[in-house]
This record gives structure tokens, sequence and C-alpha cells, in this order.
């Protein structure tokens, strides 16, 4: 058997052990010694030999057709993010260029992060808050620049009480993740954090064991924020033409509602010292007779 990482094997076999008999419409019956189905039975399934989806699953085949893993998808309950993850680990790669080790904000995504009257910050390939502004700041102290969002997430208890739907949250953060990084998992900077996070965080280990995949997209977030309470927000990612894998984080409340007052509430006390005294200077109090 082939000692080579075998992502594709990796994958195969994660997914199928989430997937129960009842699910994939067979019956079980007596006693099973493994969770989810059997190599045998994911291969009758998909229209496969037994011996043929082995060789997948110990690596000793790395190149199955479109046809056979969009089969093996549907058995697995693969939705469409998830199908092209499948499709992306037995493609033919070429060898890349080593990465840089410093991702770079362009200067005029700066400005505009900075210029936003909402909640936004860069987010990098690992996660890496590589831009924020004062607001997205006062809605959690941990978006700054150099803060890490899966390390912030998973090991700090400030920011875990942030998030009522922390359970949530987490399977998001790491599904999103894996979509960021795909395949390029011997880069050193990736093994680094999930060799920390694996021995740090129990849920973090629980989540990575999935090998969920989600593309990074809109969500409703739910904050539990310690100075203005419950807060709602639309949350969009925005990518970040020309600078790969940069996307902007934007947090917006609908219009109108309790959460648009709470988020105006952060903004006057996230506003710096200088704009608010040019702010009084251009709105000056009225005078008291």
């Amino acid at each position: 058997m082939s000692t080579e990482p075998n992502a594709l094997g990796d994958y195969l076999r994660a997914r199928r052990e989430l997937v129960s008999p009842e699910q994939a419409g067979i019956q079980a019956i007596g006693v099973r010694r493994v969770a989810g189905l059997r190599r045998e039975e994911v291969a009758m399934l998909a229209g496969i030999s037994a011996d043929y989806y082995l060789r997948l699953e110990q690596g000793r085949d790395r190149n199955p057709s479109v046809q056979v893993l969009e089969a093996i998808a549907r058995v697995l309950r693969l939705d469409d993010d998830t199908t092209a993850y499948l499709l992306t680990l037995a493609a033919d790669k070429p060898r890349r260029r080593p990465r840089p080790r410093k991702e770079t904000v362009p200067a005029g995504i700066v400005k505009l992060v900075a210029a936003l009257p909402l909640p936004a910050f860069v987010e990098g390939r690992y996660l890496d808050v590589l831009a924020a502004n004062s607001l997205a700041t006062a809605l959690s102290p941990r978006l700054v620049v150099g803060g890490n969002r899966l390390r912030d997430v998973f090991l700090d208890p400030a920011e875990q009480a942030l998030f009522p739907d922390w359970k949530l949250a987490t399977a998001g953060l790491i599904a999103g993740f894996r979509d960021s990084v795909g395949t390029d998992t011997d880069d050193p900077r990736f093994i680094e954090l999930v060799g920390e996070l694996s021995l740090a965080s129990a849920r973090f280990r629980e989540l990575w064991a999935r090998h969920d995949v989600r593309r990074r997209r809109g969500a409703a977030m739910r904050f539990a924020h310690p100075q203005v309470g419950e807060l709602i927000l639309n949350r969009e990612k925005l990518i970040v033409s020309g600078a790969e894998n940069l996307v902007i984080a934007v947090y917006h409340p609908d219009p109108d509602t309790e959460a648009a007052d709470k988020l105006a509430l952060l903004g006057s006390a996230a506003l710096p010292a200088a704009d608010l005294s040019r702010r009084d200077r251009e709105h000056p109090a009225p005078r008291k007779a």
C-alpha cells in the first residue's frame, strides 16, 4: 500500500461513516462493527466493484473517472460543495510553487473596509484577520489585525460566549476553512494550525474528522453581545478581486429592526475620539437658555 498521503481515501472513509444504512435505503441486519455504510455497500449502490472501491479508499487507485466519483457522491449524500471538493481530490494537479508566507490586502480594500459604516474585516486563506474596522472590533475585540478566527472561536472563552449557537458556528467555520485551503494540505502553515487546534480542542477534532466542506457564503448570525445583548446580523462574504483567497466579511442588520438600533449604538461607542471631536464641531449641541 502507498505510504503517500491519501486525501481521497481519507475523505471517502470519513463521509462513508456519516451515512446510515437507513439513509441509503439498506435494511440493517445484525450487529454492525463499523459506523455508517460498509465499503461493499457503497460499491453496490454506486454500481462499481467492491474491490475497486477498496482500492480507492486504500489509495491504490488515485484516478477514478468523474462518473464514478459522482456515483459515489450520490451514495454518500454529498451536496454540490462537497461533491466539487471530492472531484478536486482526484484531479491531476501540477506541482505548485511555494505560497508566500505573508498575505497582503490591497491598499484600496483596506481603505474600503475602514470607510464602511458596518462591521467589516478581511479574512485570509487560513482565516487570519488581515484588516478590520472599528465597528468590527466593537462587535468582537478579537476582530483585529493579527487575530485568527479559528483560534479565537475554538480556544477563546470570551469569543465562544459571543456565539449562542457556538456548535453551529464552529461547524460552518471548519467547513469554510476546508474549502479555503482545498488540497494544499502539505502547506506548513496549514499543518501548524490544524496540529495546534487538534491538540487543544476536542470540538475541533470532532469536526475535522467529518471532512465537511462548504464554500464561504452569507448567513444569519446571532450574537450575545456583552454590551447590547442579543444581536442578529446578516453576514456576507465578498471575494476580493485580484487577491487569491481573500474575502471581505460584512455584517449588516435588517433595516428598522432592534438589531439596527443596537448596531448604531455600538457604532457610536466605537467612534475614535478624533471623530467624536469633529462630529461635535460640525453638529454642536444647542446652547441652554
